[in-house]
């Protein structure tokens, strides 16, 4: 009979995904944290030291006491617990959580699970050893006084920050760098013989030589000077530089591609439909630089035939290539105010992938059937080779289509049959689109004109016409196509996903509409259409915009993942990006899982796994908000030197955002955004409420809500922090009604003061309440 002792150590081995990271941290690695949690609960029974030893074959003397002390010190963090039988088994804090850490200006940050569940607080003692980006594991240490979970760090896991840019200090003997990102809250200590020649004030690029630890500061070392704050294009450079963008070409790229031509050879267009005689157009931005979709409609018996066709770009970059592996890398374009960084280099993202007029191109086309009522009956996919007939801006097409420019209609009338085809089938989609509820809000985009020496000249509203629709609706109808293709054939993908509102926000957008005597229906689970028909049933209020505002910030993030969750905000059950792949690698990923497929190979004969799709989607998002934040950033630079010589001058505005410090206003006419602090709001005594979006006077009942028409002064510019600061003209409103009175909430739903709370119970406190909110 066998022994309880050999069924607690004669268990299966369990593989050690850690492995790799131990044995790059120690000389001599033992198993990981996660391996020994994960033994003792599979076992379902505490263990000794002995026996663990046992199972992972640890023998010498070294690795025993490295085990001791790797079960202290997890005994310490509360994963484990040594009960009195001198045995092992799983603690309180077992449950171990992996993500990504958020750095906060202020010191504190939070940790965004890898799981999409709520973040976790991290105090400035749990920062001290981190930075923004890095990625650790945590357990849960409680809840804080706000109500919020409260982490506290297991392990480093990953850093992600190994240079900075910032500004260049000496004091006495003491060098150092200060961050120019905010999120990171460490000053970079520099060696005497590391400083690169830097002089005081100057901007420098610092590499990190060794990582901030709980008691001590990072060091860096100079690499690079970049100059004086206010050289033109140094925001690019420092954003750059700051988020470690990439954007010099490798060398075994540059080797790889110099085989390339700018034509395509006639072997490539061998077996091939083709498709040259169509005629298909390109239509894009008068700045656009790469076109890598056209398209082409066909009025047929009973609807259209649509073809949408892409660039090609699997065909140029193979799975294992240089150019393959700096793509994924890159994973993105980055778009910054009159600069690019492409994703591929430019005899392929402006050359052979790029649709040009009037010459050959290898493209992959999704043709789709739809009938009168704009529903797709089927579609197909195939490899082709085609010829754009004309490069077309939205505004040529919106002026032939809409505004009937006969300049330009006879300038392209033997296209205008076509396009009309164009015009006739987005229509019937539009109707579709909208009958299952896909969001339409309407947000404002802007566009930086710049003049001389690259100063802004004005900040001007992009205009959104029916041709940018049209084209975003057949790109939206490929790109669904595409996904429902790939799930048909079981193909390992990556998808778009976008999932509906989380329970906590839904509560709080309830609240918020309920106190406006709105409802949103759809009980706990709302769809996309509930959201329409509530914007519709409010659009003529002169709160529209600021119940638009709300329903947007109710939504979560879309990000790139293998599984199936549908996309909540265009009402679909399946939804992937294929026709953009010039500029995002997920596309490039989903042309290759459907020419593998057209090839008639099998889902297991895939270079994919599942596995690798939600790494590769975990990157590519993280990437695509990589590249969010630094083109952000450089805007919010531009703007604040916008703004300096405006400091004086009154502005109208809208109130954007109400935080419990202030509220920020987006000035009318030049879209630039401020901060009107708390304290300069005189003569009151200021709650916030979440919930309603809102500060509310105590005394004089005065109150600043998200979407109120203010007027205010430009006081401060800081370029360094990138923050203007405003200061009030025209008071607020005062409630005409108690429904405009901020909801008495629950505790822990959101509702917070400003400052502490004056005591009233005797005067002598009063005075000491005074000089706080002085101050």
């Amino acid at each position: 009979m066998t022994s309880n002792k050999n069924q607690e150590t004669d268990f299966k081995p369990i593989p050690d995904p850690y492995a790799q990271r131990e044995a790059e941290k120690y000389e001599r690695p033992i198993p990981s944290r996660e391996v020994i949690l994960e033994l003792i609960h599979q076992i379902g029974k505490p263990l000794r030291r002995q026996q663990i030893a046992q199972h992972f074959a640890l023998e010498s003397a070294d690795e025993l006491e490295a085990l001791r002390r790797r079960l202290r010190a997890m005994e310490r963090d509360g994963q484990l617990m040594f009960n009195s039988r001198q045995k092992y088994c799983l603690g309180d804090g077992h449950l171990i959580i992996a993500g990504r850490v958020l750095g906060h200006p202020e010191g504190f940050g939070f940790l965004k699970p890898d799981d999409g569940s709520e973040d976790l607080f991290l105090s400035p003692r749990e920062m001290k050893p981190l930075m923004h980006n890095d990625r650790i594991s945590a357990r849960i240490a409680g809840i804080d006084r706000k109500g919020r979970r409260e982490a506290s760090v297991v392990e480093i896991l990953e850093r992600n920050t190994h240079q900075v840019v910032g500004r260049f200090f000496i004091e006495g003997r003491v060098a150092y760098v200060v961050p120019d990102n905010k999120k990171i809250n460490h000053e970079v200590l520099i060696a005497k013989e590391d400083t690169g020649g830097a002089q005081k004030g100057q901007i420098v690029v610092v590499e990190i030589i060794q990582q901030a630890t709980a008691h001590c500061q990072p060091l860096g070392r100079v690499v690079e000077v970049l100059g004086l704050h206010m050289a033109p294009g140094m925001e690019i450079e420092m954003a750059i530089r700051s988020y470690e963008l990439p954007n010099i070409w490798p060398d075994a790229l540059l080797t790889e591609i110099k085989t390339l031509k700018p034509e395509v050879p006639e072997s490539a267009k061998q077996g091939r439909e083709d498709i040259r005689k169509i005629p298909l157009v390109t239509i894009d931005g008068e700045d656009a630089r790469d076109f890598d979709d056209a398209v082409f409609a066909q009025k047929t018996a009973k609807g259209w035939k649509l073809l949408v066709a892409i660039a090609d770009v699997s065909h140029y970059v193979h799975v294992g290539a240089a150019l393959d592996a700096e793509a994924k890398s890159r994973s993105t374009s980055v778009y910054f105010p009159e600069k690019v960084i492409p994703m591929l280099p430019e005899i392929l993202s402006n050359g052979l992938c790029s649709l040009n007029p009037q010459v050959d191109r290898l493209c992959m086309v999704c043709e789709l059937i739809v009938n009168e009522d704009g529903n797709v009956l089927r579609s197909r996919f195939f490899e082709a080779v085609m010829r754009s007939h004309a490069r077309l801006t939205y505004t040529q097409v919106a002026a032939m289509l809409v505004d009937g420019d006969q300049k330009l209609i006879g300038q392209y009338a033997e296209l205008m049959p076509h396009l009309q085809n164009l015009y006739g089938l987005y229509q019937a989609m539009r109707q579709q689109r909208e009958l299952r509820g896909a969001m339409d809000f309407d947000t404002q985009e802007t566009r930086i004109v710049f003049g001389k020496d690259r100063k802004i000249e004005e900040i001007v509203p992009v205009v959104r016409n029916d041709a940018h629709k049209l084209i975003e609706e057949f790109m939206i109808t490929a790109n669904t196509a595409a996904a429902k293709f790939l799930n048909r054939k079981k193909m390992p993908r990556l998808l778009r996903i976008h999932e509906g509102p989380g329970v906590e926000k839904l509560l709080t957008l309830r609240t918020f509409l309920a106190e406006l005597g709105l409802h949103l229906g759809g009980g706990v689970n709302p769809r996309p259409l509930d959201y329409m028909h509530l914007l519709e049933s409010v659009k003529d209020r002169k709160d529209a915009h600021l119940i638009q505002t709300v329903l947007l910030r109710s939504m979560s993030q879309a990000v790139y993942s293998p599984d199936t969750k549908g996309h909540f905000g265009l009402a679909l059950d399946a939804y992937a990006h294929f026709t953009s792949p010039i500029r995002r690698y997920p596309d490039l990923l989903v042309h290759r899982a459907i020419r593998h497929c057209l090839a008639g190979k099998s889902p297991d004969t895939f270079h994919y796994t599942m596995t690798d799709m939600v790494q590769l989607g975990e990157h590519c998002s993280a990437n695509e908000r990589r590249a969010d934040e630094a083109t952000r950033d450089v805007v919010n630079w531009l703007k604040c030197e916008y703004m300096m010589d405006k400091i004086g001058l009154e502005f109208p505005g809208i109130i954007s955002a109400v935080t419990g410090f202030g509220f920020f206003v987006e000035l009318q006419s030049i879209y630039v955004e401020g901060l009107v602090h708390i304290a300069s709001l005189h003569n009151d005594y200021f709650n916030f409420d979440a919930t309603s979006h809102q500060l509310y006077g105590e005394r004089t009942g005065v109150r600043y809500r998200l979407g109120d028409a203010v007027r205010i002064k430009v006081v401060r510019v800081n370029l360094d922090d990138k923050k203007i600061d405003f200061e009030l003209i025209q008071t607020g409103k005062k409630p005409g009604k108690t429904s405009d009175k901020p909801v008495n909430n629950k505790p822990g739903q959101g509702k917070a003061k400003a400052k502490a709370a004056p005591a009233k119970t005797d005067d002598t406190a009063k005075p000491k309440a005074k000089r706080r909110r002085r101050k």
